[in-house]
């Protein structure tokens, strides 16, 4: 049996239960179309982060201008600065703005236990400040003792908290947050293959945008092996990305989270990572040729 294969045998024998379950206790499970764009640079798919506690202002400033400078897909930031970004970003007063660059910010992060009724309300406070990007930790605890409903359950509740509604459609009667984007983050570091693609099913069926590798503060981060597990749990067709992010730090090394079925990448070193790509793809040590472009240095 090939790789592929045993993969697939994986994936249909783990979820055989957890369908059985979801499609008797929540029979409208929605699983959303996604609005997920594809792109074929690595500039383009990176999520600029930072999310250390001592992140100051400043730093968030220069996140933003090295954001809009390399094109990056979005700024990922602690929800404190989410308002600062967003004025920076997404403000026609600010000299930044008239760009691509979204907002993104994290929920429930980094342990995931928080009650999903808070990471509803955490999520539509920083939706309300201005992020258009939303990355939730899901719980890991009940992932891991098998209480599948619960893992669904807090899934849903911060996507309907991101503009959808109970039956899985944009909500048109919320229009602060149209095309709010969802990204679960299952923690693979601390999971079992059989539980990444439960957890992974389970994002997907309660209508989340993208399944994301990794917190960057665990106990690891995103692997080759299992982006290509995530992508053939979601699909290649479904409209639900694969997020990789902890420990991304090289063109090489997102060229390969790409290559194995990745379509957003979580990083700190993107400025390192656009400035190989921009150059030719050969030497990514940006540190000795551009001394202005200064990575952030956290978790991922």
């Amino acid at each position: 049996m090939s790789e592929q294969q045993q993969q697939q045998a994986l994936i249909e024998t783990t979820l055989e239960p957890v369908k059985a379950l979801l499609s008797e206790a929540r029979p409208d499970a929605p699983g959303r179309p996604s609005s997920t764009s594809k792109s074929t640079s690595a500039t383009a798919m990176i999520d600029h982060t930072l999310l250390h506690a001592h992140a100051t202002a400043s730093q968030i400033e220069t996140l933003c201008i090295e954001a809009k400078q390399y094109g990056f897909a979005s700024v990922c930031v602690n929800s404190v600065y989410v308002p600062l970004a967003s004025k920076l970003l997404l403000s026609n007063e600010s000299s930044l703005s008239h760009t691509t660059v979204k907002v993104c910010t994290v929920v429930g992060f980094p342990l995931g236990a928080s009650l999903s009724q808070v990471k509803a309300f955490e999520a539509r406070q920083a939706i309300d400040a201005g992020a258009t990007e939303i990355d939730m930790v899901l719980h890991v605890g009940a992932l891991k003792q098998g209480d599948w409903l619960a893992v669904y359950d807090d899934i849903r509740a911060v996507v309907v908290g991101c503009g959808g509604d109970e039956n899985g459609n944009d909500n048109g009667s919320q229009p602060q947050s149209p095309g709010v984007i969802c990204k679960v983050i299952i923690e693979t570091a601390l999971l079992t293959d059989p539980e990444k693609v439960i957890a992974c099913y389970l994002a997907k069926a309660a209508g989340a945008d993208f399944v994301k590798t990794s917190t960057g503060f665990s106990t690891g981060g995103a692997t080759v092996q299992d982006v290509a597990l995530m992508r053939a749990v979601v699909g290649n067709d479904s409209g639900v990305g694969v997020k990789a992010s902890g420990g991304v730090r090289s063109l090489q090394d997102a060229q390969a989270m790409i290559g194995a079925g990745a379509t957003r990448i979580g990083a700190s070193s993107g400025v390192k990572i656009a400035w190989a790509e921009h150059n030719g793809g050969g030497n990514d040590n940006s540190s000795n040729k551009n001394p202005a472009a200064t990575p952030s240095s956290d978790g991922y």
